[in-house]
């Protein structure tokens, strides 16, 4: 609830609250069609229900236009947010909506719509991906996330890329005509070893960023070519000693999320701290939060204006949209990890976040298309 109300403070107090709309460019790249949309969302909670021998609940969602909780008739099975449940199935991350899990019995990873609240209620679509191929020394059963080329693994052309720990880099086109089998490269660069992979709709390739965010490898499926990039800081604020002292003490993460309504890329630096330790497990907090605009030219421009946009970062492929779409606070970035939640707003760099409490499926939903 004290999130809540500083983001009604915030708007308030100076930020410009658009009426909310509906309505997007569902590529603000090279469509016209203007689709439906519906608001950014996250499952808060599952409810356990009938019949609870099978371990079923019903979807809480959390949407962002009307800041409610609302519980949905949709059923799943509970080891989808709650992976110890049954120890069969492991949700390992999300892009664009759907799940992927890994299947502790067979082996297989598949991706899923079950956790989306706008997909069907009574016929969830459940797609398994070819069986893991681990190259001489990778490993392929730690995931540090999954990336999609389009909103659905159904779409012919889509391409679907798993980001190991270690150096082991998958693709694959679930739904191509040819027999789908896993396209796997090494990376032999320790530095992108715990690096996250997303798509660029912009330049039609595949990044992803070393530690520290200074090299930038990207990946073209359609020419067989990649490259690493060299990027370059800018514009960098001068902070005072202490501060500089405290960041260093941090765990860094850095995340890449383009807007397809802008065309715009960012990179961000994620400053998380441990927060409290329950029961032996370190609770981590966003203590601060860097934004970087990037060129085409390798220049990582820092800034603290990013205009309407709202970008949300989670377990899931990060994504951005337009406040005025669900008359959010502009200029921010909302959090979600499994014991955190809150946003930081960019204008003075504050992380208001709260810790302590479980978000069993960390994964926040971007707008889903509804044809006209």
């Amino acid at each position: 609830m004290s999130l809540l109300i500083r983001r009604l403070l915030k708007l308030r107090l100076g930020k410009s609250r658009r009426s909310p709309l509906l309505l997007l460019l569902s590529n603000g790249f090279s469509s016209s069609l203007t689709k439906e949309q519906t608001p950014p969302c996250y499952i808060d909670s599952v409810e356990p229900c009938e019949p609870y021998k099978a371990g079923l609940g019903k979807l809480v969602r959390y949407s962002f236009n009307d800041k409610t909780r609302i519980e949905l008739e949709k059923k799943v099975r509970g080891e989808l947010v709650y992976n110890d449940l049954f120890g069969t199935v492991v949700t390992i991350g999300a892009s664009n909506g759907w799940i992927a899990t890994l299947n502790g019995k067979d082996g297989i990873m598949r991706l899923q719509d079950d956790l989306n609240p706008y997909a069907s209620y009574t016929d969830p679509k459940r797609i398994p991906l070819p069986p893991l191929v681990t190259l001489p020394r990778c490993q392929t059963q730690i995931v540090t996330n999954v990336s999609m080329s389009s909103s659905s693994p159904e779409d012919e052309d889509c391409v679907v890329a798993v980001k190991f720990l270690g150096p082991q880099l998958s693709f694959c086109k679930p739904a191509g005509k040819s027999k789908t089998e896993w396209t796997n490269i090494k990376v032999e660069n320790p530095c992108f070893y715990s690096s996250r992979v997303m798509f660029s709709k912009k330049n039609n390739v595949f990044h992803i960023l070393g530690a520290g965010g200074h090299l930038m490898g990207s990946w073209d499926l359609q020419s067989h070519k990649h490259k690493i990039q060299r990027l370059r800081f800018e514009n960098i604020p001068e902070l005072t000693k202490p501060t500089n002292e405290f960041m260093d003490s941090c765990c860094t993460y850095e995340h890449l999320v383009e807007s397809v309504t802008t065309g715009e890329t960012f990179m961000l630096k994620q400053y998380k701290k441990t927060g409290e330790i329950v029961k032996g497990v370190a609770k981590m907090k966003t203590r601060n939060l860097m934004v970087f605009k990037l060129d085409n030219e390798g220049n990582a421009v820092y800034t603290q204006d990013i205009g309407g946009l709202v970008i949300f970062l989670s377990k899931s492929e990060p994504f951005c949209v337009p406040a005025s779409s669900s008359g959010m606070l502009p200029n921010s970035v909302e959090t979600l990890d499994s014991c955190e939640h809150g946003f930081v707003d960019l204008d003075d760099r504050y992380a208001y976040t709260s810790i302590g409490g479980s978000n069993p499926a960390p994964f926040f939903i971007p707008p889903q298309n509804i044809d006209l």
